[in-house]
């Protein structure tokens, strides 16, 4: 796999699925337009596919319960309004689509009324004056000429969207058979306040109210903390539904009106490193919130939301569930109560990552990631799983190297996982050991277009989940808290000694890269261990974490949960305080708009090396937050892979 090869990672997204509709968005990067490409498919469970739009960027197809709409959303080529995701509607047998919004920042989430009548959903709506939104006189301002933002609250920013305080994420409902579009005059207006951002809508199965996440307490202070509320489709005064332990998200009924959805316990006091559960909920017999109940156990199951809402199916609901690395397709049965792996059946396991599933009746679908799939659609059937597509088929005619689980144990006997990406060819290659971002995240056995990059050039890819990792155990992530760069780093260099075993890997010819926590891994080891690696590539890194605590949109929490308030601490586990004894070259590599790991960590990792004299190069990227390598833009996504490939042809 070639960098520009990345138009050929095709990720389908969530699946839609009525009766035998069954509707996907297709695409991926385009270096041509410098953008990501997507339209609608439609896929025939028998096997078979066609084109249901044209894009240019198509997502989230939602189909309305009589089976007679298509709700999705579309983005055009242009600014503002035209280029954002507005709210579309046609009809399932084909046909033109109407426009139901046009809301200057674009909408997400919609979801259907019962009778098919409404699609809520959410949209950021900006103050007059900002974002392009004309002001009180009607003038629209250039960026750099609005007012300034008054600043009371910790939470006034996340990376990857911007300022939030003052383009609040509100409620809507649209009637889409109305002569009415959200965003122009006599469109329908919000039914939440600006005073939290809103998102998840479900309707009741009444259709009577709309369910949708909050921040905990409507947000009066500063909270991780999410519950659910609901709100009349005309608007009013909404009404806490469900609170919870912590962060809830995602929920959806069931057929005889249990409320499930997704949530972390923050009950110990850790809110950063916490398994995800599933939960239900019931009327508590009362007026007052719902009493819910988690049906899944804390410690060994960690439902992966980014998968999707749990679907219910009546007796048991679907959830897609972390595990060592593969990402798998689970039943719980409503009756569960902190249900261990054991007691959840497997629907789909092994090297698969689930990326997206859906159910109507007996038939189940879901887009699975392999080794030598970076996403396809599949039918899980009596049979077993078939595979209705084969949208990978390009990339492996490109190209795939092959991918080899290593498995090894640390210094102190702890079990340490991963993987072994290896070029064509007798060696002994060179070896790259790549750190994972988060910490609580998790290597996985789909498609990972770095590792494939980098093999294809002759490079071995050391790849791994050490300590602080999701997917094995939630004390398995906690066991770094207050402890980062101890065990994670033995962990670390445990797994790349038992890939060194092998003599097609050259030992004398080692380089290590990461981004984020990756990135902080990789300055903290070539301080400490720098004797094992001939040069390193730290990205969108974590450098010093006492300035991290208010530069980061998250640092004046997250820093405090792993490393802890004290300065020293956080000096005493910065690479930056450390810098000095780092001699090996050091790529030090950022984007302007980081806001996570905010640009400052990177610049003064930079200075630090140079004045100290070590060979170091700083690699700045325009216009781009902390996502880059996963959802950039596609021509400098392409310019990182030159970089690194050019970097390591130098060092390696």
């Amino acid at each position: 796999m070639r960098p520009s090869d990345i138009e050929s990672l095709v990720v389908p997204g969530h699946p839609a699925l009525h009766g035998d509709l069954l509707l996907v968005a297709v695409g991926g990067p385009d270096l041509k337009s410098n953008a990501e490409r997507r339209s609608l498919r439609r896929i025939a469970l028998g096997g078979g596919e066609r084109a249901w739009t044209q894009g240019p960027r198509d997502t989230s197809p939602v189909i309305s319960p009589d089976g007679r709409w298509v709700a999705f959303l579309r983005a055009g080529r242009g600014e503002g309004a035209e280029g954002s995701p507005q709210l579309h509607v046609m009809p399932a047998d084909g046909g033109d689509a109407k426009r139901l919004t046009a809301l200057p920042l674009g909408v997400s989430a919609p979801a259907w009324s019962p009778d098919s009548g409404r699609i809520a959903f959410v949209a950021r709506i900006p103050e007059p004056g900002r974002y392009g939104v004309p002001g009180s006189d009607g003038e629209v301002l250039d960026p750099a000429a609005e007012a300034p933002r008054r600043i009371t609250r910790l939470d006034y920013r996340i990376d990857d969207i911007g300022f939030l305080r003052d383009r609040p994420q509100r409620l809507f409902a649209i009637d889409p058979a109305a002569d009415l579009v959200a965003g122009e005059p006599g469109g329908p207006a919000p039914l939440t306040d600006g005073a939290v951002d809103v998102d998840h809508p479900v309707w009741t199965p009444d259709g009577g109210r709309i369910v949708f996440t909050a921040p905990a307490d409507w947000g009066r202070v500063e909270t991780e903390g999410r519950d659910l509320y609901t709100v009349g489709p005309e608007g009013g005064e909404p009404e806490l539904l469900v609170r919870g332990e912590g962060f809830l998200e995602l929920p959806v009924f069931g057929p005889d009106g249990t409320l499930f959805f997704y949530g972390q316990s923050f009950v110990d006091g850790v809110w950063e490193v916490c398994n995800t559960g599933l939960y239900a909920a019931v009327p508590s017999g009362g007026d007052g919130p719902w009493e819910a109940r988690r049906l899944t156990e804390t410690e060994s199951v960690d439902c992966e939301a980014p998968a999707g809402a749990p679907v219910p199916r009546g007796e048991d609901v679907l959830v897609a569930v972390r595990n060592r690395g593969a990402v798998e397709l689970r039943a719980v049965p409503v009756t569960a109560e902190t249900a261990p792996p054991a007691d959840l059946p497997v629907l789909l396991d092994g090297k698969v990552v689930v990326r997206g599933f859906a159910a109507a009746g007996p038939v189940v679908v879901a887009v699975v990631a392999t080794p030598v799939s970076s996403g396809d659609v599949v039918l899980l059937a009596g049979d077993g799983p078939r595979t209705l597509t084969d949208y990978s088929a390009p990339l492996r005619a490109k190209g795939l190297c092959e991918v080899v689980e290593l498995d090894t144990t640390a210094p102190d006997g702890y079990p340490v996982h991963g993987w072994l990406v290896l070029p064509g060819g007798e060696g002994p290659h060179p070896v790259l050991r790549v750190v994972h971002g988060g910490p609580f995240a998790q290597q996985d056995w789909a498609v990972f277009d770095e590792a494939q990059v980098y093999a294809s050039a002759g490079y071995a890819v050391v790849l791994g989940n050490p300590r602080g990792s999701a997917g094995y155990g939630q004390s398995h992530g906690r066991s770094v808290l207050r402890g980062l760069g101890t065990v994670d780093a033995d962990d670390v260099l445990a797994l790349l000694d038992a890939a060194l075993e092998r003599p097609d890997l050259d030992a004398g010819r080692v380089g290590i890269m990461g981004g984020s926590y990756g990135g902080f891994m990789t300055g903290w080891l070539a301080a400490h261990h720098g004797e094992r690696f001939q040069a390193a590539w730290s990205e969108r890194a974590v450098n010093d974490w006492v300035s991290m605590v208010g530069s980061s949109d998250i640092g004046y929490e997250f820093v405090d949960v792993y490393v802890g308030k004290d300065p020293e601490a956080q000096r005493d586990r910065s690479p930056l305080t450390h810098a000095e004894k780092i001699d090996i070259p050091f790529a030090v590599v950022h984007s302007e708009q980081d806001w996570r790991c905010p640009l400052e960590q990177g610049q003064r990792m930079f200075v630090a090396l140079r004045r100290h004299g070590t060979e170091t190069e700083f690699l700045l990227f325009p216009g781009e937050g902390h996502e880059l390598t996963r959802s950039g833009k596609p021509r400098h996504r392409v310019q990182r892979f030159d970089a690194v490939l050019d970097w390591w042809a130098r060092h390696l």
